[in-house]
């Protein structure tokens, strides 16, 4: 069995990285208010310095590598194509946007209409990244 081909694996996923980033900037229209307006009532704020932009985007790029690394190693299993690129996109979703989500609600820090629009985004960031980077990848 042949290992994942790092030089795909690393242009799909800094592709996948940017589309997350390009998503998230072009939603956060959609949340940016509320957000604010959430933050502030707990005394809080989100300025978005340079480092904070810098941040963001390497946050986007790591996420974006990580999907396709999943989308290599389960693409043996699954078969190259949309469908495993799916189902992988489904599991950092879960394990990381969802459950974070789940945490801000118990905390009570966004209202639950908030959540639930920053849940569908990330989801449909992860699924369209993933299919993307998932359609550079090829086998070594």
């Amino acid at each position: 069995m042949a290992g994942i081909n790092v030089k795909r694996w690393v242009m799909g996923g800094v592709v996948a990285g940017i589309i997350v980033f390009i998503l998230e900037g072009m939603a956060s229209v959609l949340y940016t208010g509320p957000m604010t307006e959430a933050l502030e009532r707990h005394g809080l704020s989100m300025e978005m310095s340079a480092g904070m932009f810098v941040l963001a985007l390497l946050v986007s790029l790591l996420g974006g590598l990580v999907a396709v690394f999943f989308y290599a190693a389960a693409r043996p299993r699954f078969g190259p194509g949309p469908k495993t690129a799916l189902i992988v996109a489904v599991a950092p979703f879960a394990g990381g946007y969802l459950l974070s989500l789940i945490g801000y609600h118990m905390l009570g820090l966004f209202p639950g209409g908030l959540l639930l629009t920053w849940g569908c985004i990330g989801l449909i960031e992860m699924v369209v990244a993933t299919m993307v980077g998932g359609a550079i990848y090829r086998e070594a």
